[in-house]
């Protein structure tokens, strides 16, 4: 292939929700816009109206289309049929480049890509975790069967690309050091991001918005938000906004403590309409690897507090005051009151912007994405 001539690039991955999708979303607009066609392969089972909303959006950016068909979250015989249908549907592309986001697609991505290379068909093979398997515990069954099988995986592709620091180096602890190439591409947002977002009139004092599910926290959030009013001394209001297989258990809660007149229930929205009801978003989460709620709140102007996981510390400094302890609701009631409470504490603790946006920029992500992309083409 003539150097600079325009790659075909299939992303595949399983759910199109949250920090995947997105990253997908912003690589495909940027690939695009450079002259690049581009298609995607995901799970038909999972989604809603508003991922339904974000696929018109990018639908104009996939040269290639968008394919759909059945993809189950955990491993099971039905994994058969899923393989025989992304290898039809991924031969069908002819991609030069095949690249896989989280456990499931990095798995379809490198047994798919394989089966194409065994019949002298020329396609890079490329795998980003982005958190996923590495989540599991070492010291569990589970968690050993899920590291041995990232292992073996590892021999069926041409690099792993890391999306922080934090998940190489729990990549290097679970699995191992990578036996294949590799990099460390950070997440990046797209210029249209970068905008202040005021709040409305009927502003809350803070928002959760993300995946209800208590890997993400918002148990914790509900926690230290009441541990908060009790530090500062009189009634917040709050909201929480997203869907998730234990949203029921969160009203259930609110009802519980006597916080729903208090704390709202709101289903998954636009994110800019998310950051119009509040200066204060909270990310509890138990374990991330680099979320993308973390710098589109940066870019909007909010002011953050998060815990201190993954590679969250990557973004606002390993010692920032903004970082609460894992899990922790008492300590993220502090900080939250001290943000609360403190004049000027946001101008003071929050990144420099213009560094922040020279770092975690899609331009530059999708930019070092490509020439990785070239590189390990070019070594086939």
């Amino acid at each position: 292939m003539p150097e600079g001539s325009p790659l075909r690039i299939v992303h595949c991955f399983r759910s199109p929700v949250g920090g995947i999708f997105r990253h997908v979303r912003d690589l495909a607009e940027q690939h695009s816009r450079a002259g690049h066609q581009v298609g995607i392969v995901c799970d038909s089972l999972t989604g809603n109206d508003h991922e339904e909303r974000l696929f018109e959006q990018i639908r104009p950016f996939l040269a290639l289309g968008l394919t759909r068909i059945p993809i189950r979250r955990s491993v099971g015989f039905g994994d058969l049929a899923t393989i025989r249908n992304s290898y039809k549907e991924i031969k069908s592309l002819q991609p030069d480049i095949l690249h896989g986001h989280g456990a499931k697609g990095g798995a379809l991505v490198r047994i798919v890509g394989s089966a194409l290379r065994v019949r002298r068909y020329r396609v890079a093979r490329f795998y980003t975790p982005h958190g996923g398997s590495l989540h599991y515990e070492q010291a569990t069954f589970s968690g050993r069967g899920i590291f041995a099988l990232e292992r073996l995986l590892e021999r069926f592709g041409d690099a792993l690309i890391f999306v922080c620091d934090f998940e190489h180096r729990t990549y290097e602890k679970k699995v191992g050091k990578p036996r294949c190439d590799w990099r460390t591409i950070h997440n990046g947002i797209s210029d249209t991001d970068f905008e202040q977002i005021p709040t409305r009139s009927d502003s809350v004092d803070c928002i959760y918005v993300g995946m209800l599910r208590d890997l993400k926290g918002p148990d914790i959030f509900i926690d230290a938000f009441a541990r908060t009013e009790r530090l500062v001394g009189r009634p917040l209001s709050a909201l929480v906004i997203g869907d998730g297989p234990d949203r029921d258990k969160y009203e259930t809660t609110l009802v519980q403590q006597g916080l729903g007149r208090r704390v709202g229930l709101l289903p998954a929205m636009p994110i800019k309409d998310a950051f119009a009801t509040s200066d204060l978003v909270v990310v509890p989460s138990r374990a991330e690897s680099m979320p993308y709620i973390v710098l589109e709140t940066l870019a909007a102007g909010k002011t953050l507090i998060a815990s201190r996981v993954g590679g969250i510390p990557e973004v606002l400094g390993a010692e920032s005051e903004a970082l609460a302890e894992r899990g922790d609701a008492a300590d993220l009631a502090r900080v939250m009151a001290k943000a609360l409470t403190t004049p000027g504490w946001a101008k003071t603790v929050m990144p420099d912007p213009a560094a922040f946006k020279a770092k975690f920029s899609a331009s530059v992500m999708a930019e070092k994405m490509l020439v990785f992309y070239r590189e390990q083409l070019s070594a086939i």
